[in-house]
């Protein structure tokens, strides 16, 4: 069964050369999003999940009226599974929808 917080469009694929800011529309959770952010991490084998977002995001989280536009994603390894989490409040909650990226040649 598929995480309610799982965002609709993943898994994505991103070529390990590519550098893609994501949008995430955050009507379904109430919109008007504040104290937003970004964190991208690396999927292990055995589902571990290491933060490198030092390494593969650059720039800031931002917004535009109910879209967060994350931090650019970069320098993926080729093979490697990532999720980018974006966490922002909307209507007094604290929310982390997010985002599977699988890197591809």
């Amino acid at each position: 069964m598929a995480s309610k917080r799982e965002i609709v469009e993943s898994p994505i694929e991103q070529g390990k050369d590519e550098r893609i800011a994501y949008t995430l529309t955050t009507t379904p959770w109430g919109g008007s999003p504040s104290s937003v952010s970004c964190t991208l991490y690396k999927i292990s084998p055995n589902g571990a999940l290491t933060d490198v977002s030092g390494t593969n995001l650059t720039g800031s989280a931002s917004t535009s009226t109910d879209d967060i536009i994350s931090p650019t994603v970069i320098s993926l390894t080729a093979g490697s599974n990532y999720r980018l989490e974006f966490k922002f409040v909307s209507g007094g909650k604290t929310l982390e929808p997010y985002l599977i990226i699988v890197a591809k040649n």
